[in-house]
Parts: C-alpha cells; sequence; structure tokens
C-alpha cells in the first residue's frame, strides 16, 4: 500500500489539473490557452490549404509544391529573427505582432489568386508561424522557470489538442467541398490570430532572469565550450559547439516527416496494407501526444535525463525504421499492424524528442543571450520540414527496405553523437548509482 501511495504522489496531479495551474502561473495558463486557439486555426490550413490552392485558386500541383517548397525555406528565417528581436523587444508584444502579421498574409490569401502574388504571401505567413513558435518557447523559458519541461509538455498536450479539433471542423467543411466552404475554413484560421493575439495582450511580460535549476539534483550545469572555458553570452553564429547541436538536431527531427509523409507514402506504394488505415496515423499520434506527454517529459527534465532522452530517441527511430522495411513483407493485414506499431514508435520518439531537443537547447545556451540561441536553435524543425520530405522520397523510399534501415542506423548513431556532444558542453559525468536509480 505504501509503495502505491507513493507511485501516487510520485505520478501528481493529472494533465487537466496541471492546465489549470500550470508552471508559470497565470500568464502560462492564458499562454496555453493562446496557444491551443492558434494551433486551432493552424489544424484548419493544413486540412484545406491544398485543396484550397486547387480548387479555389486553381494552381497546378507543380505550382502548389514550389509555393509551400518556397514558403518552408522563408520559414528557416523566421527563428533566428525572432531570437534576435526578442534580445531587445518585449517577447509578448513581439508575438502579438507575429498573430497580426499572420492575420494580414491570411486574409491577403483570400484575395490573391494568381502564383506570383501568393508566393510571398504564404512565405511570409511560414516566417510568421516560425517566429511565432520560437516566441511561445522564449515566454515559456522565462515563466516558467525550473520546471520549463513540464511547461513544454502541457504545451505539446494543448497544441495537439487544438490541432485536432481544427482538423475535425476542417472535415466538415471539405466535407460541403464549395468554394465558400475553403473560403470560410481559412477565415477560420485567420480570425484564431485575431484571437490569440487579444489572449497574449492580456498576459504580462515574463522575467528575463528567471532562475534555472535542473531537476535531476543542484544547480544547472554550465555550458562550457573547447579547453573546458564557460561560454559567455556573444553571437550563437560564431559557436560553434552550439551550431553543432543545431545540425545534429536537423535529424533528431526527421519523425515529424515520417509520420506526415513517410508513413503514408509507403502504405500506398509499397504495402499491400488498407489506404483507410492512413488516417490512424495521426489519430494515434494525437491521442498519445495529448495523453502521454506529460508523463514523458519527467524522464527529459534536466541536463542529464535530456541527454538519455536522446539516446533512447535513436532507439525508438531505428526499431520505426525497422518496422517500416519489413512491412513489405505478408499479406495486408499483417503489414498494416506492422505500420501501426511503427506509428506508435515514431510517436513515442517524438514524444522524447520534442522535450529533449528543447530542454538541451536552453541548457547548452548562455544565460545573458539565451533568446538569440533559442532562435537558432528553432532553425532545426524548420530546415527538417524543407529537406526531410524530399530525402524521404528521393533518396530512402527510392531505395526500398534497405533505404529505411541505413535511416535507421544514422539516426541512432547520430543520437549517440548528439548525446555525447551535449553532455561534454554540460560537464556531465558519469551518473552516479543513486542517481541512476532515482531516475527510473
Amino acid at each position: 500500500m505504501r509503495r502505491g501511495g507513493a507511485r501516487g504522489k510520485e505520478r501528481g496531479p493529472g494533465l487537466p489539473a496541471q492546465l489549470r495551474n500550470p508552471p508559470g502561473g497565470r500568464n502560462a495558463r492564458i499562454m496555453l490557452l493562446a496557444l491551443a486557439v492558434d494551433r486551432t486555426g493552424s489544424g484548419l490550413w493544413a486540412a484545406s490549404s491544398v485543396l484550397y490552392l486547387t480548387f479555389v485558386t486553381h494552381l497546378s500541383a507543380q505550382q502548389i509544391g514550389v509555393l509551400l517548397g518556397v514558403a518552408g525555406v522563408a520559414g528557416i528565417a523566421g527563428s533566428p529573427l525572432a531570437g534576435r528581436l526578442a534580445g531587445r523587444f518585449p517577447v509578448r508584444s513581439l508575438l502579438i505582432g507575429c498573430h497580426l502579421l499572420r492575420l494580414v498574409t491570411l486574409v491577403l490569401v483570400l484575395v490573391c489568386t494568381g502564383f506570383d502574388a501568393l508566393l510571398p504571401v504564404v512565405a511570409v505567413t511560414y516566417l510568421g508561424d516560425r517566429a511565432a513558435k520560437t516566441l511561445e518557447m522564449l515566454f515559456a523559458t522565462r515563466a516558467a522557470g525550473e520546471r520549463r519541461a513540464a511547461y513544454q509538455a502541457l504545451s505539446r498536450s494543448a497544441a495537439n489538442a487544438g490541432y485536432g479539433v481544427g482538423a475535425g471542423i476542417a472535415a466538415i467543411g471539405l466535407a460541403v467541398g464549395t468554394t465558400g466552404a475553403y473560403r470560410v475554413l481559412i477565415l477560420g484560421n485567420a480570425l484564431s490570430f485575431v484571437a490569440a493575439a487579444v489572449l497574449v495582450w492580456r498576459t504580462g511580460e515574463p522575467s528575463g532572469s528567471a532562475v534555472e535549476v535542473a531537476r535531476s539534483g543542484g544547480a544547472a550545469p554550465t555550458a562550457r565550450g573547447e579547453g573546458g572555458a564557460v561560454v559567455r553570452g556573444g553571437s550563437p553564429w560564431r559557436d560553434r559547439g552550439y551550431l553543432g547541436f543545431v545540425l545534429l538536431d536537423i535529424p533528431m527531427n526527421l519523425d515529424d516527416s515520417i509520420l506526415a509523409v513517410g508513413l503514408p507514402l509507403w502504405l500506398v506504394n509499397s504495402t499491400s496494407a488498407p489506404h483507410a488505415l492512413v488516417p490512424a496515423f495521426l489519430v494515434i499520434n494525437t491521442v498519445l501526444v495529448v495523453v502521454l506527454q506529460l508523463s514523458v517529459s519527467k524522464r527529459a527534465e534536466g541536463p542529464r535525463r535530456a541527454a538519455r532522452a536522446v539516446l533512447l530517441y535513436g532507439v525508438l527511430m531505428l526499431a520505426c525504421c525497422g518496422f517500416l522495411a519489413v512491412a513489405t513483407r505478408g499479406g495486408a493485414w499483417a503489414a498494416g499492424a506492422v505500420l501501426l506499431a511503427a506509428a506508435l514508435l515514431v510517436t513515442l520518439a517524438e514524444l522524447m524528442r520534442s522535450v529533449s531537443s528543447w530542454e538541451l537547447a536552453v541548457l547548452l545556451a548562455p544565460q545573458d543571450a539565451r533568446a538569440a540561441y533559442l532562435g537558432v536553435a528553432g532553425m532545426s524543425q524548420s530546415i527538417q520540414k524543407s529537406a526531410g520530405p524530399p530525402l524521404l522520397t528521393g533518396v530512402v523510399m527510392a531505395a526500398g527496405p534497405a533505404g529505411w534501415l541505413v535511416l535507421g542506423a544514422a539516426v541512432a548513431g547520430l543520437a549517440v553523437v548528439q548525446s555525447r556532444a551535449c553532455a561534454r558542453r554540460l560537464g556531465l559525468g558519469p551518473a552516479p548509482a543513486g542517481a541512476a536509480l532515482a531516475a527510473k
């Protein structure tokens, strides 16, 4: 009985209770609501944008590909730009500006009909989107302080719930299928920016000097460069150690492209699994992220656990790619079961990566230049979104099952390099036996 009671206390309050009283108090609670509203609009856009561009603006498939590709490249600049500006201006005001910028560009999408006019408009929309995500991360880092990993988990749960609601609403509009219905969905996304901006306006500017203490025990470790020298604030572009972390973090985000692009296309083109399983991948991902993100985040709090979570990410990705490689064998039901298992594994990998990557990006940055550093760190996700799909379709899947095995092995190997590099920069020695047991 005592053990059960101890475990119950260790688990702590559930997701609804923590959403009502998140790390950071009132400001964090309002920001989580703003994030959920924003992602509801993102769900509307993700589900309807390609069809809108096809049936309303009458763009060809090639034009849509170029449009979204250029927009993805433009989005890469959003993170470092937001980080640089956040070092000079209030995060809250900049985030409101990003929401209003995207409001303007989405309204322009509704009135622009030609490819030439839509290209810069959609590019600026994606730039504002990536900038907003970086600013949300900075807000959380300052507001939640040492409990930033718990806040990140709550934000992921809120975001995925909002995204799911948006996709569900979009399904209704897509079922109607008229030009008016498509326009209403795009307008709904634009209005979500208004609501999010109003909610952010109700928050207060978080302190930039929040105390950062690692939950794994003791004071937070200091990032160190070559030769053990303490890293001081400066330009992240001159910090080779941090740039190496960002570079290695790009393949650590490939789970996103595997879920959105790799799994569906591999099922359709290389397996006998029923096509009706494709929506199940997103359902599995959304439900598990909402339900498990909070508990998984506890395994990545603090420097030592975050570095260890990177290793677990590599193992999960290797297993996922192994399942994808063998999915070509067997009948429809066997292939379907294997692909569902792969979706489960890639979702578990995403849960680990989403917290550990953010935690390490914060810990590795000098505190007096954290905004600029986190802006550069945010580029890894943007670069992966642009490079990941072509890598999977043009290289991995073109090589067949062997391509998946090579990809899994490569990501696992890079995870080992990433983990060791982070531990070395943070000055982490071998974990004491007692600490290792406590972490389990």
